[in-house]
């Protein structure tokens, strides 16, 4: 703080000196209506006659500058939205890497290309500052590469209002709470490049070679846009020295323990072990990139958990749909996602809806009306009966139209089981007359008293076509009529499998091993019993552990099952455990015991004679039940692919350019011609109120869709995001923002001169504040939609550093290279920039040093309703004393302490 004050000092000591020799020459400096000299518009003609004007006359000519500044301030914020929806698709590109899990399996995940860091102060600060970026450099252009004082004034202007009125009224929206900002490094990295900044153009102006910009200034200038990216990359990244110095390393069991920002080791490695318990892959210090990967997952994953706390009873579906919703309120976003939402909002735009899901839906749905086809087929196909069930039936489906008559042939085909001694064989064709959908094939078994085991045969459907009298011209009258297509379906072949009732059975586990999902809850694992069913049985089962331990994956459980009779299926009951694990990889152990017959089980035979009877051959003549060889099975529990794939999804599809992007020309265009209900504070991101029901549109909102219309019909013609991965909307959305910073850089200068304004005063007030009022809005959502100040106020001092190195360096370089090629210099009066300057760079001090110190007491934004006040007040009035004695010395009013 005390350097700011040195160095504000001194400017301004250099800086009197320059209004000591002013004041000397020109001692009357007296401002009168109509003196200021009205230079030609680049685009825009002077409104002739520019002299002796009556008052009527520079009143009507003054309203109508200023509406149409307006109005174009309005398209800006407009396209600039467009803009910043084809920088955020830029930004969200993803790349795939291959990582290592702790097992050494590889693993593919995606990651953004772009750094967070790096895309906030490269293309999203520039998406927020391309007004003032371009209409410095356009200026420059107009005066035939003569200074001018719109475009630097702008700036310095537009860096007061953000920095002293978008921060005031961000900490007082938030409201019972203290917020911080999460990347405090960068933020204050970013802080002091913003200051040094205007500390540097000080410089240049009045110290380095005063009045005259060289070439190497304008370079330095620029160049310390890239120095400013690098640097905020490095903090971000915790790269260099400052990684070695600010971590503490330890051996633990998992390897090296990592502690980071002042965090105790013994805490990280706890952070370790709970990760690893919970089944999240534990990631190398150095990977950071899996790292944030990993972390992200895990949100979701806790989302996902919550929702499904809440909503028990709900499909995974609904779920789905709950936990987006979820993810985008709860989430971090982007600077351009708050920015879109505060214009839409204002113009009475689409809430950012999800198109993608839509458009989704919207397909599917039309793929399935489409679909055209009558399908015929079993339903089921495959059918199991005990040999005494004489008849049963099979059913004969079909999908599709049912407006149409259609038969279809039927007949059986012995398998193991032969016709006349197993089964009746029966052969003919089915009708379906219309709107009918299913039919019956009805088979008899044939009963006898001889053991055999089980056995199976087949229907087999053939020789769909529609019902006609003609049927020998079938195919030339599907031609003529365009009937739908007509085809036999799976299962065209149903299976029949008849179980012998003349023996107790042999009890068996379908397959010897199983892998079920932990979501599975209660889990019934089926055991069947073939080679007959006579009697009733009782079977014993028991579970033991393997990887899988009792109380942690599954709980132990033992008892027994009983077949009736006849009955040639059971279910065990096993309770898996969800941990909702993102990644999981267990077995135990289910273990069935000897059956035994229900009239065995009060018998006085020995269990050594029924041991005997278990092992002779002609088990199968006296009855006795038997396990198989499958009477033990593994049970492998395997994470939720389910639930793991929603988690993939959420992560894939959680940029906001999902809501953002366009796809078509026709989703602009109808987006554009849409009006929607703007939002209040307490309602949902999706236009809706807190109950669900969706909004309707007021008259306000309908005034400001019809008030901008024109906007949105213009720039709808811009390509949409998804065209070259949002390049084409970039290039043409910029162009645009040139064109029309162009048209405001000459009303500007025609207003001030009519209404006897300067250039400088215009630009540090009225075009300033209508270029950052869209800022203004997405800061006051993003405080008090985001869990931390970051997109809200840490952004505020990347765009002011930007807007410098970039507004000023462009321009100010191509202008001095141009003057030399000339033989020229660059000359630029530093009185009013300069003093205005030194101001910002006070005000500045003042304002980083109240930031931190709310930071001791809980944070940045929020806090009791006392200090928000003191706070909020305390910027406004350092804005108000910037603007007024910035506009003092501008028309050389010499006030007591100037003097």
């Amino acid at each position: 703080m005390e350097v700011f004050l040195v160095v504000a000092y001194a400017f301004y000591n250099q800086i009197e000196l320059t209004w000591a020799s002013k004041s000397t020459t020109n001692e009357s400096n007296v401002f009168e209506p109509g003196s200021i000299q009205c230079n030609p518009g680049l685009i825009i003609p002077i409104w002739e006659p520019t002299t002796n004007l009556a008052l009527g006359d520079i009143v009507a000519r003054g309203v109508v500058y200023f509406v149409a500044l307006v109005y174009l301030f309005v398209g800006v914020s407009i396209i600039a939205d467009r803009f910043m929806a084809a920088i955020e698709v830029i930004t969200s590109q993803e790349r795939t890497i291959t990582i290592k899990k702790p097992n050494s399996e590889p693993q593919v995940i995606s990651v953004r290309i772009w750094n967070e860091t790096v895309s906030n102060l490269t293309l999203m600060a520039l998406g927020s500052s391309a007004p003032e970026i371009l209409l410095s450099i356009i200026e420059v252009y107009a005066h035939d590469f003569h200074a001018g004082d719109l475009g630097p004034s702008t700036i310095v202007g537009s860096a007061a209002f953000n920095m002293f009125i978008i921060i005031a009224i961000c900490v007082f929206c938030v409201k019972g709470e203290y917020k911080k900002i999460k990347h405090l490094r960068v933020f204050f990295v970013t802080m002091v490049w913003s200051v040094f900044a205007y500390i540097w153009l000080c410089y240049i102006l009045t110290w380095s070679s005063y009045g005259v910009i060289e070439i190497w200034e304008g370079l330095v200038t620029f160049i310390m846009f890239p120095a400013t990216v690098l640097t905020a990359y490095i903090a971000d990244r915790r790269l260099l020295i400052y990684k070695y110095l600010s971590k503490k390393y330890r051996m633990g069991k998992h390897g090296v323990i990592v502690g980071t920002e002042g965090e105790d080791v013994e805490l990280a490695q706890t952070k370790l072990n709970h990760v690893t318990d919970n089944g999240f892959k534990v990631f190398d210090e150095t990977d950071e990139e899996a790292r944030e990967f990993e972390e992200h997952r895990r949100e979701y994953i806790q989302v996902l958990r919550e929702i499904r706390k809440k909503h028990p009873s709900a499909s995974m579906a609904e779920i789905e749909v709950l936990a987006r919703g979820e993810i985008m309120d709860r989430g971090p976003k982007s600077r351009a996602f708050y920015r879109l939402q505060a214009t839409k909002k204002l113009t009475g735009g689409n809430i950012l809806s999800k198109r993608r899901v839509e458009k989704s839906e919207t397909e599917t749905k039309k793929s399935k009306k489409d679909d055209n086809t009558i399908r015929v087929f079993f339903n089921p196909g495959h059918y199991t009966v005990m040999e005494n069930v004489g008849q049963f039936a099979v059913t004969v489906s079909r999908e599709g139209p049912l407006s149409h008559s259609i038969c279809v042939d039927f007949k059986t085909e012995d398998g193991t089981a032969e016709a006349g001694s197993d089964y009746e064989a029966v052969e003919g064709t089915l009708i379906f007359r219309s709107e009918e959908a299913h039919k019956q094939v009805f088979i008899n078994v044939i009963d006898d008293d001889v053991f055999e085991e089980d056995e199976h045969f087949y229907v087999l459907l053939s020789n769909p076509r529609y019902l006609s009298s003609d049927s020998s011209n079938g195919n030339l009258s599907n031609m003529v009529k365009n009937l739908p297509k007509l085809q036999l379906s799976t299962p065209a072949v149903a299976t029949v499998m008849i179980l012998d009732d003349d023996h107790s059975g042999v009890f068996s586990f379908a397959e010897g091993q199983y892998e079920i999902t932990e979501s599975s809850g209660e889990y019934q694992l089926k055991v069947t019993r073939f080679s007959g069913a006579r009697g009733r049985v009782v079977l014993p089962f028991k579970t033991t552990e393997g990887t899988a331990k009792d109380g942690r994956e599954f709980e132990m459980t033992s008892g027994q099952v009983v077949f009736d009779d006849n009955e040639t299926e059971q279910f065990i009951p096993i309770h898996i455990i969800d941990n909702e694990s993102y990644e999981k990889d267990v077995i135990f152990f289910v273990e069935l015991g000897e059956p035994i017959r229900e009239e065995d089980l009060n018998s006085d035979s020995s269990d050594q004679e029924a041991q005997t009877l278990a092992n002779t051959d002609d088990i199968a003549m006296l009855g006795r039940p038997k396990l198989g060889e499958l009477y033990k099975c593994q049970i492998h529990i395997k994470e939720s692919k389910e639930f793991k794939n929603m988690v993939d999804m959420l992560v894939s599809k959680a940029n906001t350019n999902i809501t953002m992007g366009t796809s078509s020309w026709k989703e602009q265009f109808v987006e554009a011609i849409t009006v929607t209900a703007g939002e209040d504070d307490d309602d949902d991101e999706d236009g809706e109120d807190g109950d669900g029901e969706e909004k309707i549109p007021t008259c306000s909102d309908y005034v400001m869709h019809f008030f901008t219309l024109f906007w949105k019909l213009l720039f709808a013609f811009v390509p949409p995001t998804d065209y070259m991965n949002g390049w084409l909307c970039f290039i043409c959305a910029i162009i645009m923002i040139g064109v029309l910073t162009a048209f405001i850089g000459d009303l500007a200068s025609h207003f001030g001169c009519t209404c006897g304004i300067k250039d400088s005063v215009t630009a540090i007030s009225f075009v300033a504040l209508g270029t950052s009022v869209p800022d203004t809005f997405a800061s006051k959502v993003a405080a008090q939609n985001d869990k931390y100040a970051d997109s809200s106020i840490g952004n505020v001092t990347g765009s002011n550093a930007v807007n410098v190195f970039l507004g000023i360096g462009i321009a100010w370089t191509l202008a001095a290279i141009v003057r030399a090629f000339r033989g020229e210099q660059f000359e630029i009066d530093p009185g009013s920039l300069s003093y205005s300057v030194a101001i910002f760079c006070i005000s500045a001090g003042i304002c980083c040093a109240v930031l931190m110190l709310r930071r001791r007491f809980g944070g940045e934004l929020g806090g009791p309703i006392l200090g928000r006040i003191i706070t909020a007040s305390l910027f406004a009035f350092l804005w108000l004393i910037y603007l007024v004695l910035s506009s003092i010395e501008a028309y050389g009013v010499n006030l007591p302490f100037m003097s």
